[in-house]
Protein backbone atom coordinates (compact mmCIF):
# COMPACT_ATOMS: atom_id res chain seq x y z
CA UNK A 1 0.00 0.00 0.00
CA UNK A 2 1.34 3.97 0.10
CA UNK A 3 3.54 5.14 2.38
CA UNK A 4 2.21 9.10 1.41
CA UNK A 5 1.78 11.89 3.50
CA UNK A 6 -1.16 14.13 3.14
CA UNK A 7 -1.66 17.86 3.99
CA UNK A 8 -3.34 17.64 7.68
CA UNK A 9 -5.91 19.45 8.52
CA UNK A 10 -5.65 21.16 12.41
CA UNK A 11 -8.23 20.20 14.80
CA UNK A 12 -8.70 19.51 18.75
CA UNK A 13 -10.11 15.92 18.60
CA UNK A 14 -8.49 13.19 20.62
CA UNK A 15 -8.29 10.98 18.31
CA UNK A 16 -7.57 10.92 14.93
CA UNK A 17 -7.60 7.88 12.23
CA UNK A 18 -6.40 7.80 8.72
CA UNK A 19 -7.47 5.26 5.80
CA UNK A 20 -5.90 4.69 3.36
CA UNK A 21 -7.00 2.70 0.09
CA UNK A 22 -6.78 2.02 -3.85
CA UNK A 23 -9.51 1.40 -6.09
CA UNK A 24 -9.51 1.00 -10.20
CA UNK A 25 -12.48 3.03 -11.69
CA UNK A 26 -13.10 3.99 -15.24
CA UNK A 27 -14.97 7.86 -16.13
CA UNK A 28 -15.50 10.28 -18.76
CA UNK A 29 -16.40 13.87 -18.69
CA UNK A 30 -18.50 14.22 -21.59
CA UNK A 31 -17.56 17.96 -23.01
CA UNK A 32 -14.65 19.09 -25.35
CA UNK A 33 -13.36 21.09 -22.37
CA UNK A 34 -12.24 18.05 -21.06
CA UNK A 35 -9.52 17.11 -23.73
CA UNK A 36 -8.59 13.68 -23.62
CA UNK A 37 -10.94 13.17 -20.52
CA UNK A 38 -13.80 13.32 -22.28
CA UNK A 39 -13.10 9.54 -23.49
CA UNK A 40 -13.75 6.51 -21.31
CA UNK A 41 -10.07 6.07 -19.30
CA UNK A 42 -9.29 4.42 -15.79
CA UNK A 43 -7.61 5.43 -12.97
CA UNK A 44 -5.97 3.63 -10.05
CA UNK A 45 -7.32 6.16 -7.79
CA UNK A 46 -5.28 6.20 -4.21
CA UNK A 47 -7.83 7.29 -1.25
CA UNK A 48 -7.01 9.03 1.72
CA UNK A 49 -9.68 9.13 4.80
CA UNK A 50 -9.62 11.15 8.12
CA UNK A 51 -12.25 10.60 10.61
CA UNK A 52 -12.27 12.28 14.28
CA UNK A 53 -13.84 12.54 17.41
CA UNK A 54 -13.23 12.33 21.12
CA UNK A 55 -15.35 9.32 21.73
CA UNK A 56 -14.86 5.64 21.21
CA UNK A 57 -17.37 2.81 20.70
CA UNK A 58 -17.53 -0.13 22.81
CA UNK A 59 -15.01 -2.08 20.53
CA UNK A 60 -12.84 0.82 21.26
CA UNK A 61 -12.66 2.26 17.79
CA UNK A 62 -13.58 5.74 15.99
CA UNK A 63 -14.94 3.06 13.47
CA UNK A 64 -13.78 -0.32 12.38
CA UNK A 65 -10.89 -0.19 9.48
CA UNK A 66 -13.36 -2.28 7.36
CA UNK A 67 -16.20 -0.42 7.41
CA UNK A 68 -14.90 2.52 5.80
CA UNK A 69 -13.07 0.38 3.06
CA UNK A 70 -16.76 -1.24 2.59
CA UNK A 71 -18.19 2.01 2.17
CA UNK A 72 -16.13 3.21 -0.83
CA UNK A 73 -13.61 0.11 -2.27
CA UNK A 74 -16.97 -1.97 -2.79
CA UNK A 75 -19.04 0.77 -4.07
CA UNK A 76 -16.59 2.00 -6.47
CA UNK A 77 -13.81 -0.35 -7.50
CA UNK A 78 -14.20 -1.79 -10.68
CA UNK A 79 -16.54 0.53 -12.35
CA UNK A 80 -17.41 3.10 -14.34
CA UNK A 81 -17.91 6.03 -12.12
CA UNK A 82 -20.70 7.27 -14.69
CA UNK A 83 -22.78 4.60 -13.96
CA UNK A 84 -23.30 5.89 -10.63
CA UNK A 85 -26.62 7.41 -9.43
CA UNK A 86 -24.71 10.14 -8.09
CA UNK A 87 -23.04 11.21 -11.18
CA UNK A 88 -26.22 11.35 -13.03
CA UNK A 89 -26.56 14.86 -12.89
CA UNK A 90 -22.49 15.97 -12.87
CA UNK A 91 -19.60 15.23 -13.64
CA UNK A 92 -17.36 12.38 -11.79
CA UNK A 93 -14.28 14.79 -11.72
CA UNK A 94 -11.86 13.96 -8.67
CA UNK A 95 -13.04 16.96 -6.85
CA UNK A 96 -16.33 15.02 -7.03
CA UNK A 97 -15.66 11.92 -6.39
CA UNK A 98 -13.70 13.37 -3.09
CA UNK A 99 -16.81 14.96 -2.31
CA UNK A 100 -19.26 12.05 -2.40
CA UNK A 101 -16.56 9.56 -1.02
CA UNK A 102 -17.37 12.19 2.11
CA UNK A 103 -20.89 12.49 1.80
CA UNK A 104 -20.88 7.92 2.22
CA UNK A 105 -18.69 8.24 5.25
CA UNK A 106 -19.87 11.43 7.01
CA UNK A 107 -23.49 9.52 6.44
CA UNK A 108 -22.58 6.62 7.78
CA UNK A 109 -20.64 8.22 10.93
CA UNK A 110 -23.67 10.46 11.89
CA UNK A 111 -25.65 6.67 12.90
CA UNK A 112 -23.07 6.36 15.06
CA UNK A 113 -24.04 7.04 19.02
CA UNK A 114 -20.15 8.44 19.52
CA UNK A 115 -20.60 11.06 16.47
CA UNK A 116 -16.84 10.62 15.06
CA UNK A 117 -16.47 13.06 12.03
CA UNK A 118 -15.04 12.84 8.50
CA UNK A 119 -12.30 15.66 8.31
CA UNK A 120 -10.85 15.32 5.00
CA UNK A 121 -10.77 12.96 2.17
CA UNK A 122 -7.91 13.16 -0.32
CA UNK A 123 -8.10 11.55 -3.93
CA UNK A 124 -5.32 10.91 -5.91
CA UNK A 125 -5.75 10.32 -9.68
CA UNK A 126 -2.41 9.91 -10.84
CA UNK A 127 1.13 10.11 -8.98
CA UNK A 128 1.39 14.16 -9.51
CA UNK A 129 -2.61 15.13 -9.16
CA UNK A 130 -4.64 14.93 -6.20
CA UNK A 131 -7.87 16.39 -4.65
CA UNK A 132 -8.67 17.69 -0.79
CA UNK A 133 -12.20 17.54 0.36
CA UNK A 134 -13.03 19.45 3.73
CA UNK A 135 -16.32 20.33 4.59
CA UNK A 136 -17.54 23.24 6.42
CA UNK A 137 -17.58 22.75 10.24
CA UNK A 138 -21.90 23.40 9.70
CA UNK A 139 -21.38 20.45 7.78
CA UNK A 140 -20.09 18.51 10.20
Amino acid sequence: MMQQFYPQIHHHYRYELNKDMHLAAAHFISDDAAGQCQHTHGHTYFINITVVGDALDELGFLINFKRIKDIVHKRYDHSVLNDHPEYKEVYPTTERVAEQIWTAIQTELKQLPHQPKCLQVVVRETPTSYVVYRPKPEEL
